[in-house]
C-alpha cells in the first residue's frame, strides 16, 4: 500500500491484483479443432463458452496470460448507455438500427446477470443506475436530444437536473437498472464449463499468421498450426492483416485511479458528456468501498506527458471525495471504428470462415457479449438479428466516408511530424526510472534507465508501418501515434497492429 494520497509507482488494475488465475501451458505441438480463438479477453473467453455449451471443440490461445488484456483493465461498468450515442446512431444510421444496437447490449446484460445466477458467482455483481452528467451549457441541449432518443427507443430511462454526486450538475440523464462486477471473477467461473466441455486453452502462445483454406490454419510464433473449420479473431486488434483495420479505426488511451476516499460513494455509474471526460463507480475491497476514478482520454501516443493524465484525476478525486489513498491505477486502450458501431462477423465478405470482433470503444463488457453471441450463431448457420448491424463488411456515407478521410490524414501527419523531429537529449542524461527519445549516433532512438541504472535503447521506428513512437511516461511504454500499436521498454509487442518486435540497439 502507498501512503496518504501518491500514486503508486507502476500501474496495476485492483482486478488482476485481487483474483487468482488458474496457470495454462504453452502450445507445443499442431493440433486440431471445431474452431481456433486467437485472445483470452472477455470475447474469446466468453465465445469460447458458447461453443463449448454447443459441442463445439474449441482452442483458445493468448500470446500472453488470459485475461490480462484490456479485459483485465476496464472499469467493468455492465452497460448500454455509451456515452451520448443513441441521439447520434438515429441521426446516421437510422431508428431501426440504433434500437437494434441498445436491444442487442440489453440482451448482453442480462446475459451477464442470469450466468451470475446460474453459477452462484461471487463477482460483486450490483444493479446501479447509470449516468451521463453535465456542467457545460453548451451540452444540455445534447442531453436533452439523448433523452428523447431515449424516449423513441423505449428505454427506460430519466432526466434530472441533479445527482447523487458530492458536486453540482447542470443536468443529467440516467438509464435505469444497469450493473457492475467485478470482470475476472466472473469470467473465471466461465472456464471450467469450457474445459468439461472439451475445450483447449494456451497461454504464452503468440498467432502471427493464418493459411487460408477451407481448413484454415493458426500458425503460431513457434511454428505450430492449429487446424480447424473456423477462425475468431479476438486479440484487441486484428493480428491478421486482411480488411486493412487499421485504417478503419483508431485507438484511445484512457487512465483509471482506484482510491479510498474520505467522503462516501453514493452508488450508481457515472460520466461526463463533456471532455475531459471524468468517469466514477465504486467497487468493494475488503468491505469498503474504493472508488474508481476514470477518463482522460487521448488518441494513443498524442498528446501531453501521459503521467499528467494520472494528476488530473487526482486533482479532481481529491477535490470532491477526499483522497486517504491510491492502492492502484492503471490504464486502458480502446478502439474506435468509423461509425462508433463495433466491426464482428466475417474478417471480409469473401474469407468465410475467419471471423474478428474488435472496435469496442469503451464499452466491451456488452459489446463483448454481443460478439460472442453473434459468432456462436453465424458459426452454429442460425440467424441473429444484428448481423448486419455489426458486420465488419458495412460502410455507411455517413459518417464513414469522412470520418476514413479524418482518421488517415492523422495518420499521415503524426508520421511526417515524427520523420522531421530531431533528439537532442543523450541516453546518458537520464535519471532512473526515465525515459525518452534520445539522439544515438546522430539518428532518433528510445531510452529508458530503469530503478537498477540499466539503459534500454530501442529503435522507435514502430515495426507497423514506421511512424515513429513516443514515450508513454504513465504506463513506460513506447507509443504510436499512427495506429496504436505499443511495445515495452525492451521493444516487445504490447499491442497491436504490430507484430514485430523494436530493434534494440547498442550505443557502443
Amino acid at each position: 500500500m502507498f501512503e496518504n494520497n501518491e500514486l503508486p509507482q507502476f500501474p496495476e488494475p485492483y482486478w488482476r491484483a485481487s483474483t487468482e488465475f488458474q496457470s495454462f501451458s504453452k502450445l507445443t505441438s499442431d493440433i486440431e479443432a471445431d474452431v481456433a480463438i486467437v485472445g483470452g479477453g472477455i470475447t474469446g473467453i466468453t465465445t469460447a463458452y458458447l461453443l463449448a455449451k454447443e459441442g463445439v471443440k474449441v482452442a483458445l490461445i493468448e500470446a500472453g496470460s488470459i485475461l490480462n488484456g484490456t479485459t483485465g483493465h476496464t472499469t467493468a461498468k455492465i452497460t448500454a448507455q455509451h456515452d451520448l450515442i443513441y441521439d447520434e446512431l438515429i441521426q446516421k444510421l437510422g431508428e431501426e438500427k440504433a434500437n437494434l444496437y441498445y436491444k442487442a447490449n440489453d440482451e448482453a446484460l442480462q446475459f451477464i446477470k442470469n450466468k451470475v445466477n446460474e453459477y452462484k458467482i461471487d463477482c460483486d455483481l450490483t444493479a446501479e443506475d447509470a449516468y451521463i452528467y453535465t456542467n457545460s451549457d453548451d451540452y444540455i441541449r445534447k442531453l436533452e436530444n439523448e433523452y428523447k432518443a431515449y424516449e423513441r427507443l423505449g428505454i427506460n430511462g430519466e432526466y434530472v437536473k441533479s445527482t447523487p454526486l458530492p458536486f453540482e450538475t447542470e443536468a443529467a440523464i440516467i438509464m435505469k437498472q444497469q450493473a457492475q462486477f467485478h470482470p475476472l471473477k466472473f469470467l473465471n467461473n466461465l472456464i471450467p464449463s469450457i474445459q468439461n466441455a472439451g475445450g483447449l486453452i494456451y497461454e504464452n502462445t503468440t498467432a502471427v499468421d493464418i493459411e487460408k483454406a477451407d481448413n484454415p490454419q493458426v500458425i503460431t510464433r513457434d511454428g505450430h498450426k492449429i487446424t480447424c473449420k473456423h477462425v475468431i479473431i479476438c486479440s484487441h486488434f486484428p493480428f491478421y492483416a486482411n480488411g486493412l483495420y487499421f485504417t478503419r479505426m483508431y485507438a484511445e488511451r484512457s487512465y483509471v485511479l482506484a482510491a479510498k476516499t474520505e467522503v462516501d460513494f453514493p452508488g450508481g455509474m457515472y460520466i461526463s458528456a463533456e471532455q475531459p471526460t471524468r468517469s466514477l463507480r465504486y467497487t468493494m475491497m475488503n468491505g469498503k468501498k474504493l472508488v474508481l476514478i476514470g477518463g482522460e482520454s487521448h488518441k494513443t501516443g498524442q498528446g501531453i506527458s501521459t503521467i499528467k493524465h494520472y494528476e488530473a484525476l487526482q486533482v479532481f478525486g481529491d477535490k470532491y471525495f477526499g483522497i486517504k489513498e491510491i492502492p492502484y491505477r492503471w490504464s486502458a486502450q480502446d478502439l474506435i471504428t468509423l461509425d462508433k458501431v463495433p466491426y464482428v462477423g466475417q474478417i471480409t465478405a469473401n474469407i468465410p470462415n475467419i471471423f474478428v470482433a474488435t472496435g469496442y470503444r469503451k464499452w466491451g463488457m456488452t459489446n463483448s457479449v454481443v460478439a460472442a453471441s453473434l459468432l456462436r450463431d453465424t458459426i452454429m448457420e442460425r440467424n441473429n438479428p444484428y448481423y448486419d448491424l455489426y458486420s465488419p463488411s458495412r460502410f455507411n456515407a455517413d459518417p464513414s466516408v469522412k470520418n476514413f478521410f479524418t482518421l488517415n490524414l492523422d495518420v499521415a501527419k503524426h508520421l511526417i511530424e515524427g520523420k522531421l523531429e530531431y533528439a537532442f537529449r543523450k541516453p546518458e542524461d537520464l535519471v532512473n526510472g526515465e525515459g525518452a527519445v534520445v539522439n544515438v549516433n546522430g539518428k532518433r532512438a528510445g531510452a529508458y534507465k530503469d530503478e537498477d541504472g540499466v539503459v534500454h535503447i530501442v529503435d522507435t521506428t514502430c515495426t507497423h508501418l514506421g511512424c515513429e513512437l513516443e514515450w508513454n511516461s504513465g504506463d513506460c511504454t513506447w507509443d504510436c501515434p499512427c495506429h496504436g500499436s505499443r511495445f515495452s521498454i525492451k521493444g516487445d509487442v504490447i499491442e497491436g497492429p504490430a507484430e514485430k518486435p523494436l530493434k534494440r540497439i547498442d550505443e557502443r
